[in-house]
């Protein structure tokens, strides 16, 4: 159903952690991840988020991905 969470397991330099999105955005990441691992992607969000939180980082990299397709 689309607006609802869904939450998925990730792991991150070594530890756990769970990461709740829209299946929208889901989907948007496992286009940008390209081949790669869903945690490879994450991953390399998480280096960049500065002190964003990390759900609102990859909401932000899959806008930017989504918007650069279109242009």
């Amino acid at each position: 159903m689309p607006g609802l969470l869904q939450k998925r397991s990730i792991n991150l330099s070594g530890h756990a952690t769970s990461l709740a999105l829209e299946p929208e955005f889901w989907a948007v990441l496992d286009e940008m991840a390209q081949g790669a691992t869903m945690a490879a992607l994450i991953g390399r969000i998480d280096e960049g988020r500065g002190a964003r939180p990390l759900a609102s980082a990859c909401r932000v990299a899959a806008l930017a991905w989504t918007r650069r397709a279109v242009t």
